[in-house]
């Protein structure tokens, strides 16, 4: 599957920004389901300096910087993504205890480094609690393969949770989302990772899209889609050969129920990942002046028609 993704954010400000610097995770990045066929970034107006790279979790960011007064900024991130399904189905998948992929983390002499090491541990938005690990173990029952606990969880947030836009915010912790049993993808992606976390697992935050499809009949409307969030677990000790060690992270929707190995279906597109939501953020920055400031923010995303050989 090939999408197109254009993604807008336009900011005004009641009186004049004299500095301001800003950072965006608003690239694709290619994965072991997706190919970056194309992808441009433009900025109105235009930066003083700007600077492309790619951070330390193989993320690509995009650091800018305006020093001349400006009442409102505009980005705009066009991108092609060549999209597959997941590498396998999650019942092909080895049967790993839950508790012995746990001990693959725990400290002792002489254990590997492994680089999933710090997806365990609490981040900004992902803080240790009792009640999600009462959440979790009613899924992580002993001795059972960690893929099928994690589902399991999945399956139950998705029928548990009510998805209700502006029952939260950012900044909304996700002890209280996970009392509210309501939220939106960001507060059910921090929920999940607070569970994985609190048992001691691997997992990390997922920022990307989704292909929403119009009701039908309906035409679909320009910058009506929006940004989305899942969750990766790290399953380490797969048959090497068989899977590429890349490609060890298994993919969970808790707000859709979907499911795969590197990714949860064609229609996702996988921007950026990190520990959290802050790590990964569309667009953030700092300014000098400014005053109050409206936001703007509109996303689209649309299959690309394949074009097909006549006979």
């Amino acid at each position: 599957m090939r999408l197109e993704i254009i993604h807008t954010t336009r900011y005004g400000y009641s009186a004049p920004v004299s500095v301001a610097q800003h950072m965006a995770h608003l690239m694709p990045r290619n994965t072991p389901c997706q190919e970056v066929v194309s992808a441009q970034l433009d900025i109105d107006p235009e930066p003083t300096w700007s600077q492309p790279v790619v951070d330390h979790q193989g993320n690509h960011c995009h650091y800018f910087s305006l020093v001349q007064p400006h009442h409102q900024l505009s980005i705009r991130a066009h991108s092609v993504v060549a999209t597959r399904g997941p590498l396998t189905a999650t019942d092909e998948l080895p049967a790993l205890p839950w508790e012995l992929v746990r001990s693959h983390f725990e400290y002792r002499t002489g254990q590997p480094w492994d680089a999933a090491n710090e997806y365990c541990y609490a981040s900004r938005h992902v803080q240790p609690h009792d009640d999600f690990l009462a959440y979790a173990y009613q899924s992580f029952e002993p001795g059972r393969p960690l893929h099928e606990a994690a589902i399991d969880l999945m399956q139950r947030m998705h029928r548990d949770f009510a998805y209700v836009s502006h029952a939260t915010d950012i900044h909304t912790p996700a002890l209280e989302a996970l009392s509210l049993r309501r939220g939106v993808c960001q507060d059910f992606a921090h929920i999940m990772l607070s569970c994985f976390r609190a048992l001691g697992l691997a997992a990390r935050y997922v920022s990307g899209y989704l292909l929403t499809e119009p009701p039908e009949g309906q035409p679909r409307l320009i910058g009506s889609d929006a940004s989305h969030a899942w969750v990766s677990l790290y399953i380490p000790g797969w048959p090497s050969g068989r899977l590429q060690a890349s490609s060890n992270w298994l993919h969970l929707d808790p707000t859709n129920n979907r499911s795969g190995l590197a990714t949860p279906g064609e229609d996702y597109v996988c921007v950026a990942w990190g520990r959290d939501f802050a790590d990964v953020s569309p667009v953030r920055g700092v300014i000098h002046g400014g005053a109050q400031h409206t936001l703007e923010v509109g996303v689209t995303v649309m299959p690309l028609d394949t074009v097909v050989s006549p006979p």
